[in-house]
């Protein structure tokens, strides 16, 4: 493990659990961010935790206000400039990420519990978690739904097109915690080494 400047406070750890709602079963994910984390970030942190490729809009919902990224045309708050700290989240509070509007993939984020900093271990981190990410722009929950069916039958007649475009690699049920804590550590690493957030 990566060791970390931060101090050990109490509660200064968020253990986040990230659902894809309309999904089953569920896809899922439980992650440990620092509690300064900003909104910006963690959204760029569920991203590689879920294996998401950031490739569309996304926007946090909470208690009703809406926060995304910094534009002149966003309707929401700057999300960059929102800590989870900030928000005073109770625990068992829930919130919505929502990534690529089109295709609607809502994600319900459960603050677990908060915990003190361990300064063995590498942050932003994932701990748990179940099912691969749905490929890009398959059309949602739904659309991901029937595809899965279909390509449980290959008399389906949609099964080879559907096979074709998932890709032969793609395993639904993989779920690979080693390889996306690499990923946190690649993406992040540096930023939290330094102690930053």
């Amino acid at each position: 493990m990566v060791k970390s400047a931060k101090p050990s406070a109490p509660g200064s750890i968020y253990q986040l659990r990230v659902s894809v709602r309309e999904t089953a079963p569920p896809i899922w994910r439980r992650i440990l961010v620092r509690g300064t984390t900003n909104l910006e970030k963690l959204h760029r942190i569920i991203q590689d935790a879920m294996g998401w490729q950031n490739y569309h809009l996304w926007e946090f919902v909470i208690r009703g206000e809406h926060y995304e990224a910094a534009d002149p045309e966003a309707t929401g708050h700057d999300a960059a400039k929102v800590k989870l700290t900030q928000l005073q989240l109770e625990v068992g509070e829930s919130f919505e990420y929502v990534y690529d509007p089109g295709d609607d993939w809502q994600h319900e984020v459960v603050l677990e519990e908060r915990l003190r900093a361990d300064p063995e271990q590498f942050y932003p981190a994932c701990t748990a978690g179940a099912r691969a990410c749905p490929p890009e722009d398959v059309g949602g929950p739904w659309r991901y739904g029937e595809v899965l069916e279909i390509i449980k039958h290959p008399k389906h007649p949609e099964y080879g097109e559907s096979k074709e475009w998932l890709g032969d690699d793609f395993q639904p049920e993989a779920f690979d915690l080693r390889s996306t804590n690499r990923i946190l550590m690649l993406a992040f690493g540096r930023v939290s080494n330094r102690g930053h957030s």
